[in-house]
């Protein structure tokens, strides 16, 4: 789970994940919402991969991304536990 809150913790890859909810995104449609060079980018798609937030389908030269959408609900449903948001004042 540390890899999905790393992965989470920049700016650039939160982005990338909101983007992705719109729908699949190839990697060239998703740089070009940034100032960043393919490899800045190239490292931020590896981070959310390894993270498994997001799933790359290659097609010849032409990689496109969705959201694993599982993995970001237990992502979220352990910090909110973590931190007992949504719970009852009793359950505190």
């Amino acid at each position: 789970m540390s890899d999905v809150y790393r992965a989470l913790s920049d700016p650039t890859r939160r982005r990338i994940l909101e983007l992705l909810r719109e729908r699949p995104m190839t990697a060239g449609e998703l740089a070009a919402h940034f100032p960043h060079a393919k490899p800045t980018m190239s490292g931020h798609f590896n981070t959310l991969k390894a993270a498994d937030l997001i799933v790359g389908e290659k097609s010849g030269t032409t990689i496109t991304y969705r959201l694993n959408l599982s993995v970001l609900e237990e992502a979220l449903m352990g910090l909110m536990n973590r931190f007992r948001i949504g719970r009852d004042d009793h359950d505190r």
